[in-house]
């Protein structure tokens, strides 16, 4: 990574000075720097909308980067002074400079004075700090749910804002995720049959792209096009007659086989080259990335390997430029589509990778955190296909290039916010082999809302400024793990009054600790097993399928460190193991936070102003509270069925469907409560809307089970 080792000079001797007089706040800071020129630019916009009584008269901000050829001093770092009237932020480099810059920024959209900005030194914890975004162009997976984002996603001004966001909360790269974006991008030169466009329209195509890395580039963002294989554009496809998954976007299968060798050599050329076009026609884009899984069925892990060695490596290597790289592991380690890990296999992955040096500037690997459901247990259970060995990182490699990805499919309608868990997840996931997070959903797009309903309340445009707090949180934490409470606080109460902050940071503390704890109970494992929030699974193309009595019961939990499955506890003599506590404990403790969430909703609702958007957020709570009673209803009702076939005992029958009776209706509630704010019906990836209260009928089978059940033979 690039450092500045010049000896220390007086800054104003080695860099020019842009000097800024406004609203009697000085600014001194180096000129013709993207990252910072972008950073004042916020702030100046910040001074203008700021009233002036909230600030000293005759205030200095003056911005240094430290020069040393002494010692390595870490990126992206920062430290703030104050002396009387003037605040000095000394960074490191350019990104540093801009983080401090746009905390200060900060202060002032919060009304704070400058001498609040954290004093101490400010560094990241880890340097790749990522956000995962699947594009609605020949998207991975398809429905209106995606699809709808397809126009947002043209449009730079949602980029604009996103990037903004990015910036603001201190992650510093994107993942852009297509099976195949590459057509989108270039027309390439000795394929030009694999272009759909216009020369108008794929001039349109590249001012978007364009548009998107500079941007990145202007706020210190690194971008990466991510892709599936041995996908190819739909038009080369039919061209060719060959790789027809690629004409319906049929992300998953294993038909690779079918082809001859001249047209797997052909789909080999086509790929080397357009690898190596996007790279020299977008100079401002960072890194590639490739997933050896989806319709590489019937390729074992070495051809698949020799495979990207032949397309994406040579093109990398033929290109004009080093570039970086991310190389999603593992995939299946068989000859299925399926997914699979073996030790052999993570060996010989990492063998591939180290012999990249020379082509490649830095190759990240990365490992899908306990699957499709990162946002469950802190500890590791299981990555995308099983466990994972500790060939990645035994030897320890010379850099820390391990990614975890913590994948978010729980969550998509209901807000969340529990920096503790991060907090958690940090301490017990950073090794010194871990480089940075990616966070991130497969099946959720974050742009255009297709979720709130109009009214006061909405007071946002785009999909991803409805769960602020979870971007804030991870962005901040994973910049900074010391960050405190009171930056979240300070936020909640600049939105929506003065006293509300602290109350509201732990009444959503209490209620996000019910989507970790289900998908933690409930073992997830590829997107389509969980969806937490709507209590249902799916395999396609099947529509959703509630999470019934009988799922619950039998269901396998994901963290066998705090809990026990309801099967195991009541075969195994109702006894617990280490620190797990019981399926009955979980249900006490999900009803207690349940309720000390709501005492503090129904006192902010007392004592804050009245604000139409603070009420939609409360509302979210409210669904969290009535979604925790729910649950742990229907963990009493499998506890005490379970009981009764085991025994033959009826009271412990009658104790069931009484239990399940008070779930049906506390689902009524959590419906009723969820259509305050939204749509009764969400568009959703898998082809049919969703609605919460079509599953109510579910709720009532599931006392009907209870009703007709009858002891074990």
């Amino acid at each position: 990574m690039h450092r500045l080792l010049r000896s220390i000079f007086v800054l104003a001797t080695v860099f020019s000075l842009t000097k800024i007089h406004s609203q009697e706040l000085s600014i001194s800071a180096p000129k013709g720097n993207q990252q910072i020129d972008y950073a004042l630019s916020v702030l100046s916009s910040q001074l203008k909308s700021t009233p002036r009584n909230h600030r000293s008269s005759g205030e200095e901000l003056i911005v240094e980067i430290q020069d040393s050829s002494f010692s390595e001093i870490p990126p992206e770092r920062f430290r703030v002074t104050h002396e009387k009237g003037s605040s000095k932020i000394i960074a490191s480099d350019s990104r540093g400079a801009m983080y401090g810059v746009l905390q200060y920024a900060e202060l002032l959209c919060q009304n704070r004075p400058a001498n609040e900005l954290r004093s101490s030194s400010n560094e990241p914890t880890l340097p790749f700090r990522a956000i995962k975004f699947n594009l609605p162009f020949m998207s991975y997976r398809t429905g209106e749910g995606l699809q709808s984002n397809y126009e947002t996603c043209r449009d730079l001004s949602f980029w604009e804002d996103f990037l903004d966001m990015m910036a603001a909360n201190h992650f510093n790269t994107l993942t852009l995720w297509s099976l195949h974006p590459f057509h989108y991008m270039v027309r390439p030169k000795n394929f030009p049959e694999a272009s759909p466009w216009s020369d108008t329209e794929m001039e349109e195509w590249r001012s978007l792209w364009k548009g998107i890395f500079a941007m990145a580039k202007e706020r210190g963002i690194e971008t990466y096009l991510v892709n599936w294989n041995t996908f190819v554009s739909p038009e080369f496809a039919r061209a060719h007659n060959i790789a027809e998954w690629s004409e319906t976007w049929q992300h998953y299968g294993a038909k690779v086989d079918d082809q001859s060798d001249a047209e797997h050599e052909l789909v080999i050329r086509y790929t080397r080259q357009v690898v190596t076009q996007v790279i020299d026609e977008y100079p401002n884009l960072t890194g590639l990335g490739i997933t050896l899984g989806e319709f590489m069925g019937s390729m074992d892990a070495d051809q698949r390997r020799t495979w990207l060695d032949q397309t994406f490596f040579a093109g990398i290597e033929d290109a004009s430029r080093k570039i970086k790289f991310l190389y999603r592991a593992p995939l299946s380690a068989n000859k299925t589509s399926s997914p699979s890990t073996s030790a052999e296999n993570d060996r010989k992955t990492r063998a591939q990778i180290e012999s990249l040096d020379n082509i490649i500037d830095t190759t990240y690997v990365s490992f899908k955190y306990n699957w499709s459901h990162g946002h469950s247990s802190p500890d590791l259970f299981m990555v995308h296909g099983g466990p994972l060995s500790d060939a990645y990182w035994n030897p320890e490699p010379e850099e820390a290039n391990i990614i975890w990805t913590v994948r978010n499919e729980d969550f998509h309608v209901l807000r969340w916010g529990q920096p503790d868990f991060i907090r958690e997840h940090l301490e017990t996931a950073v090794k010194p082999y871990v480089g940075g997070y990616i966070v991130g959903s497969e099946i959720h797009i974050p742009a255009f809302d297709n979720t709130t309903r109009s009214g006061p309340h909405k007071t946002w445009t785009w999909q991803y400024e409805r769960q602020w707090l979870l971007w804030k949180c991870w962005g901040r934490l994973l910049y900074d793990s010391t960050t405190p409470d009171t930056v979240f606080e300070k936020e909640l109460s600049h939105r929506f009054g003065s006293d509300t902050g602290k109350r509201l940071l732990q009444a959503w503390r209490l209620a996000s600790q019910t989507p970790l704890r289900f998908a933690s109970f409930y073992q997830g494992r590829n997107d389509l097993s969980l969806y937490t929030e709507g209590h249902v699974t799916w395999d396609e193309p099947v529509p959703p399928e509630f999470i019934s009595i009988d799922r619950l019961i039998n269901r396998p939990v994901l963290d066998a460190n705090r809990y026990v499955s309801i099967k195991d506890w009541t075969h195994g003599g109702e006894t617990t193991t280490g620190t797990q506590i019981s399926p009955l404990q979980l249900a006490d403790v999900l009803y207690a936070d349940a309720r000390k969430s709501m005492l503090l909703v129904d006192e902010i609702k007392r004592t804050a102003p009245s604000n139409p958007t603070l009420s939609a957020e409360l509302a979210d709570i409210e669904c969290w509270y009535w979604y925790a009673k729910y649950f742990a209803n229907q963990i009493r009702g499998g506890v005490s069925l379970e009981r009764y076939r085991l025994s033959g005992d009826k009271s412990q029958q009658q104790e069931a469907v009484r239990h399940l009776r008070k779930a049906s209706t506390q689902w009524r509630m959590l419906s009723h409560t969820i259509r305050r704010y939204n749509h009764q019906e969400i568009p959703f990836y898998a082809g049919v809307p969703f609605s919460w209260i079509d599953y109510l009928p579910a709720t009532v089978k599931d006392i009907e089970t209870a009703q007709r059940a009858t002891p074990y033979q």
